[in-house]
C-alpha cells in the first residue's frame, strides 16, 4: 500500500508579527527623527556668539569730581563675573530654577519627570521642567515663539552649549542675562534696584526673594506685589533646604527677616539735566546710539557737582531778588528766565551750565540756543579789533560827543546816545570802556570797520549772523551766551580763544580710554592785546559798571551788558582760570524793569557764582606775555607821566589804591623784574584814567 505524504500548513502567531511592524515604524521614525534634527541643525543659530558673552550694559556718566550723575541704556544690566556673587546667590537660583544644573547635560529628563509628577499633584502648573542652559537658549539664539519645533531646538541647543562651555560659563551668562522685573537685567541689576546694595552685598533672603522672580517677574515684583513676592520667596527658601544649601535655621531666620526695599537712585547737580541733554547729543554724533546705551562706557564730564549747584543757585536767587523789586509786576514771575555758563579757561572745560530754572517745563538750552543781544558785552569785540590794528590804546585820546549818522528808516538820522545820556568829552580808552560809552564804541567802530569788527568777532568764536552796520558796536546782534564765554577766553589764554568741551575723559567697559581731552585754541588776537583788553576789563570790575564783582575777593574783570528798555541783562567776565557769563531776560520779550541793568541783575548772580570757584583755583594772577611794561599816566589827558612831574606819585598810587596790580619799581615806574632793554622802548601798558 503506497505512503500518503501530507504537507502540513504552518500558521504564524500575531505577536512577531506586531513586534516586526513596530520595530520598522520605529526605524522609520526615528530615522525621520534623525533627518528633521539634522534639517534643523541647519537652520540653528551658531552658539559661537556665547563664548565671547558681551551683553549690553549700563553707560556711566561722572562728574568731574567723580560723583556718578547719570545711567544711559537700553538694559539696565551691570555684568559681573561669577566669583563676584556669592555663593548663597548662586544656590537660590539653583534652587528655584534647576537643582541638578552641574549633573545633566543641559536637558535634565529626570527634571521632566519629577515636575510632570508635582504638577500633576498639584493639579496645575507649579514646576517647570526647563534648565538653566534651555532658559539661556531661549533668551539668546531663539525667538519668543512658542511651538514645538522651538522646543526641539532648544533642546537641542542646550545640548550643544552644555558640550562647548563649563557649568560656570553658562552660570554667569545666566546670572548676569536674566530680566528680574522694574529693568533690571541680571543680579547685580536687581540688586541694586530692590536693595541699592552690590549682589555681592545681599543676604540670604533678599538672595531667596531675587531668585524667585524668575519664573515671572512682572507677577511677583515686590515693589508692587510684595504678598506674591513674600510666597515665592518662602518657595525658594524651602528649596534651597531641601537641596542641602542653607541650615533649618538659616531658612527660618530668613523666612522672618523684614524685607526693606530701596532702589537704586542718583542725584545728578540740581540743574544739570540741561548739560546731560548737550552731552548726549555730542556722543551720540561721535559714538552712535548704539555704542552708547550699549557699550557700557564711562564717561567722566568736566562738570564740576559743586560749581554746577552753586551755578543754579546763584541764578535762583538773583531772578527773585528782581521779582522783589518788581513785585507789582505780576507777569515778570511767569516770565523771568535766566542762563549761567562757565569754562575752564585753560581747557575748555564746562564746569558749570544751567540752561534754565526747570527743565521738565523747558528742554531749550538758554545757555546754548538761546540768542539774546548781549548790548554793551560785546563792546571788548570792537575794541580788540581796532587796539590789534593799531589804531587805538589803552590811554588813547577819544570824544565822547553827541554824534549823528543817516538812518534807514524815514530818513530820520541814527544818533546813538550814552546810557546816562550825558557825554565825558575827551577821555581816554580806559575811561571809555570802564563807564561804558556808547558813543565811544561807535566811534572805535567805525574808525576801524564794520568788516573787521565781524571778522574779530568770528576770530573769538562768535559765529552767529551779526548786523552789518555800526548799531553792531552796542550788541544789537542775538548772539548764545556759550559763544560770549568763548569770546571772553581769548583776553585770558594770551589771545587763544579755547573751545567748550563737555568730555574729560571716556573708557570702554574694559578700561581701555577712547579718548581724553584735549584743548583746543586758536589764536584770535596777539598776547600784547589780550593782555591790554584783560586788564582793561579788570578796570570795569575796578572801577566801572561791575563794581559788584570786586566781591569775588580776587583780579577779575568783566563787562556789563544792557539793551534797550532793559530787556536783557548781562556780565561775562573771568578769573585768571575761569571765564563765565550769565544772562537774565524774560519769555515775553518784555522789559525786566527800569534800572535792571546788567551791573545790578546779572553781574550779582556772577559774582555769587565766582565766589565758589576761588578756592579751586591755583593760578592766582594773569600771564604777561613779552613786550609788556606797566607806566603810569595822566588820566585827562593821557600822556606818561614821567619821574620829574609832581603829580606822578599821585596818579601811580590812584591806579594801584585797590593793591590789584604788582607795585612798581619807584624810580622807573616799571614792573619789578622787567629786563632794561625792556625800559627803554617796546609796548606799554598804561596805568591811570
Amino acid at each position: 500500500m503506497a505512503k500518503t505524504n501530507k504537507k502540513k500548513t504552518r500558521i504564524w502567531d500575531a505577536k512577531p508579527l506586531v513586534l516586526i511592524i513596530w520595530l520598522s515604524c520605529l526605524f522609520v521614525t526615528t530615522i525621520a527623527m534623525i533627518g528633521m534634527a539634522a534639517y534643523m541643525m541647519l537652520e540653528l543659530p551658531p552658539i559661537s556668539t556665547l563664548k565671547n558673552y558681551r551683553p549690553p550694559m549700563v553707560t556711566e556718566v561722572y562728574s568731574s569730581d567723580g560723583k556718578v550723575i547719570a545711567y544711559w541704556y537700553k538694559e539696565k544690566r551691570w555684568p559681573i563675573s561669577l566669583d563676584k556673587i556669592p555663593k548663597r546667590l548662586i544656590y537660590a537660583f539653583l534652587a528655584a530654577e534647576d537643582a541638578r544644573f552641574y549633573e545633566h547635560r543641559g536637558i535634565d529628563f529626570l527634571g521632566v519627570i519629577r515636575a510632570a509628577i508635582k504638577n500633576m499633584e498639584a493639579g496645575g502648573i507649579v514646576q517647570g521642567a526647563s534648565t538653566i542652559t534651555q532658559q539661556v537658549t531661549r533668551s539668546l539664539l531663539l525667538s519668543p515663539e512658542r511651538s514645538w519645533l522651538r522646543k526641539v531646538k532648544e533642546a537641542i541647543l542646550a545640548w550643544q552649549i552644555d558640550g562647548s562651555l563649563s557649568k560656570n560659563e553658562i552660570l554667569n551668562i545666566y546670572l548676569n542675562n536674566i530680566y528680574l522685573g522694574s529693568g533690571a537685567y541680571g543680579v547685580e541689576a536687581a540688586a541694586r534696584t530692590y536693595f541699592n546694595k552690590h549682589a555681592s552685598q545681599l543676604d540670604i533672603a533678599e538672595c531667596a526673594l531675587i531668585a524667585g522672580l524668575t519664573q515671572a517677574p512682572s507677577k511677583y515684583n515686590p515693589l508692587k506685589h510684595f504678598e506674591r513676592a513674600k510666597k515665592r520667596q518662602l518657595y525658594v527658601l524651602r528649596r534651597m533646604f531641601e537641596e542641602g544649601f542653607i541650615t533649618r535655621e538659616e531658612k527660618e531666620k530668613a523666612a522672618q527677616k523684614k524685607l526693606v526695599f530701596e532702589s537704586e537712585h542718583i542725584t545728578p547737580p540740581i540743574g544739570s539735566e540741561y548739560f546731560l541733554q548737550d552731552l548726549k547729543k555730542e556722543l551720540i554724533k561721535r559714538y552712535g546710539v548704539d555704542r552708547l546705551f550699549k557699550d557700557g562706557l564711562k564717561i567722566y564730564s568736566t562738570l564740576d557737582s559743586t560749581w554746577q549747584k552753586s551755578a543754579f543757585e546763584s541764578l535762583v536767587k538773583g531772578l527773585e531778588a528782581v521779582k522783589k523789586r518788581h513785585r507789582w509786576d505780576k507777569l515778570l514771575k511767569k516770565n523771568i528766565q535766566g542762563a549761567l555758563l562757565a569754562i575752564d579757561a585753560q581747557t575748555g572745560a564746562i564746569r558749570a551750565m544751567v540752561g534754565g530754572q526747570d527743565f521738565k517745563k523747558s528742554k531749550f538750552n538758554l545757555a546754548i540756543q538761546g540768542r539774546m543781544q548781549p548790548g554793551s558785552a560785546f563792546k571788548p569785540v570792537v575794541y580788540s579789533a581796532a587796539m590789534k590794528k593799531g589804531l587805538i590804546q589803552p590811554n588813547s585820546i577819544i570824544v565822547d560827543e553827541p554824534i549823528s549818522f543817516p538812518g534807514t528808516r524815514n530818513n530820520r538820522p541814527w544818533r546813538p546816545q550814552n546810557f546816562d545820556k550825558a557825554y565825558m568829552g575827551p577821555i581816554t580808552i580806559r575811561t571809555a570802556l570802564t563807564y561804558s560809552r556808547n558813543v565811544v564804541s561807535v566811534k572805535i567802530a567805525r574808525m576801524v570797520g564794520i568788516n573787521a569788527v565781524i571778522h574779530q568777532a568770528r576770530l573769538m568764536g562768535i559765529t552767529t549772523p551779526l548786523a552789518h552796520d555800526l548799531s553792531i558796536a552796542l550788541g544789537s546782534s542775538a548772539v548764545p551766551l556759550v559763544q560770549m564765554v568763548t569770546a571772553y577766553s581769548t583776553f585770558v589764554n594770551t589771545g587763544k580763544v579755547v573751545t567748550p568741551q563737555y568730555v574729560d575723559q571716556i573708557t570702554d567697559r574694559d578700561g581701555r580710554i577712547l579718548e581724553i581731552l584735549t584743548p583746543e585754541f586758536r589764536q584770535a588776537l596777539d598776547p600784547i592785546t589780550a593782555f591790554q583788553m584783560a586788564y582793561l576789563l579788570i578796570g570795569v570790575v575796578e572801577n566801572g559798571t561791575g563794581k559788584r564783582a570786586r566781591a569775588v575777593g580776587i583780579p577779575v574783570g568783566g563787562k556789563t551788558g544792557t539793551t534797550d528798555n532793559y530787556h536783557d541783562a548781562w556780565f561775562v567776565g573771568f578769573s585768571p582760570e575761569v571765564v563765565a557769563g550769565v544772562w537774565i531776560g524774560r519769555k515775553d520779550k518784555k522789559s525786566l524793569g527800569k534800572l535792571e541793568t546788567g551791573g545790578k541783575a546779572a553781574c550779582p548772580v556772577w559774582t555769587n557764582f565766582m565766589k565758589t570757584t576761588v578756592k579751586d583755583l591755583t593760578k592766582k594772577g594773569y600771564d604777561i606775555p613779552d613786550g609788556i611794561a606797566f607806566v603810569p599816566v595822566d588820566k585827562r589827558t593821557g600822556q606818561i607821566v614821567t619821574a620829574s612831574e609832581e603829580n606822578r606819585g599821585r596818579i601811580i598810587w590812584e591806579a594801584l589804591r585797590r593793591d590789584r596790580l604788582p607795585r612798581l619799581e619807584p624810580e622807573t615806574g616799571f614792573l619789578p623784574g622787567i629786563p632794561d632793554w625792556l625800559k627803554g622802548g617796546g609796548s606799554f601798558f598804561h596805568l591811570g584814567n
